[in-house]
């Protein structure tokens, strides 16, 4: 039994795993963050949200007054509705009539489509909308202001309600032992809790002003911008 645990021992040493901690700071940040503004200039008719509304992607969030761009937008549709008419009474004679006259009717029907399109375009510019499900974590606009089309500012941001990552920088020294699936376990700063997650992501350069590499660890439901710092834990068989 001896001999065993002897051989047992020397076959453990030969097939042995090496664990190391490597410490990583982070901050925490939304898995998804966009800073919105109206790619179009006026004058700001009605804002639906405020800070902390929870929005569905392509909820209405601001509309500039835009009744003008409605009314052009209500000429082009009839226009294109008779064009649509004289074009499908002149196909039914198409063979009777001369080639050249009917490709005026083609021409008259598709020009009034894509003026259709082109309004309905100008419109849209005027309403802003969400582009994901998120919440509003920042407001700069009210009824009433002026929006500029030459000078485009930010006047709602939005960010994942619940979806976080941590966004980790590393001693660029271990850049060929960081891999994605490694455990890294941390805490937050102001929290005694210890969580652990997975990286998710490890970043292809490393930052020539500070000498670290980043990586990311999926996370839930942080206040984005908190600190906090871990270790990851990379193994090696030999």
């Amino acid at each position: 039994m001896k001999h065993f645990k002897i051989i047992l021992a020397a076959l453990l040493l030969n097939v042995s795993i090496y664990a190391e901690e490597v410490y990583a700071t982070f901050t925490v940040e939304a898995q998804k963050s966009a800073n919105l503004a109206f790619s179009s200039g006026g004058v700001v008719a009605k804002v639906e949200v405020d800070v902390n509304s929870e929005v569905r992607k392509g909820e209405v969030l601001a509309v500039l007054q835009n009744d003008d761009l409605k009314a052009m937008l209500r000429v082009a549709q009839t226009a294109l509705k008779y064009a649509k008419k004289e074009y499908e009474r002149q196909v039914k004679v198409k063979s009777i009539i001369d080639e050249a006259q009917f490709d005026q009717y083609a021409f008259k029907y598709e020009h009034a489509r894509v003026q259709m399109l082109y309004q309905q375009a100008l419109l849209d510019k005027t309403i802003l909308k969400a582009p994901f499900d998120g919440v509003i974590f920042s407001k700069d606009v009210e009824a009433g202001d002026t929006v500029s089309a030459a000078a485009i500012r930010t006047i709602l941001k939005i960010q994942s309600p619940h979806q976080r990552k941590l966004v980790l920088e590393v001693d660029q020294k271990y850049w060929r032992k960081l891999k994605a699936g490694q455990k890294f376990t941390y805490k937050v700063d102001g929290d005694n809790k210890t969580y652990s997650g997975k990286l998710t992501k490890v970043y292809v350069y490393a930052d020539s002003g500070n000498r670290k590499i980043k990586a990311e660890v999926e996370a839930e439901d942080f206040v984005v911008g908190l600190f906090g710092d871990g270790y990851i834990h990379i193994s090696e068989t030999k």
